[in-house]
């Protein structure tokens, strides 16, 4: 008796690219921008982007990921006025 092992399918979707697909539009307003910046983003090679067919989507993660690259925290100063 031979025992089967049951195997995870195989995705060729890197992970930066799995998850909810944005539209353009989409992703401009949630970076709450016009459409344009995201389309310099795509054209820059500064996110990454799928194509489907002639269409253009940008994955969540990959805005997340975006958005999260751009966070400044603020600096804490010590003793003293705050400015």
């Amino acid at each position: 008796m031979t025992r089967r092992v049951k195997q995870e399918p195989v995705s060729l979707v890197p992970e930066s690219a799995q998850g909810r697909l944005l539209t353009v539009e989409q992703a401009a307003e949630r970076l709450n921008t016009s459409v344009r910046f995201p389309r310099r983003l795509i054209e820059e090679r500064r996110i990454t982007f799928v194509r489907v067919g002639r269409n253009v989507r940008i994955p969540e993660s990959a805005l997340e990921a975006f958005i999260a690259a751009g966070v400044v925290e603020p600096i804490t100063l010590g003793r003293g006025r705050a400015a």
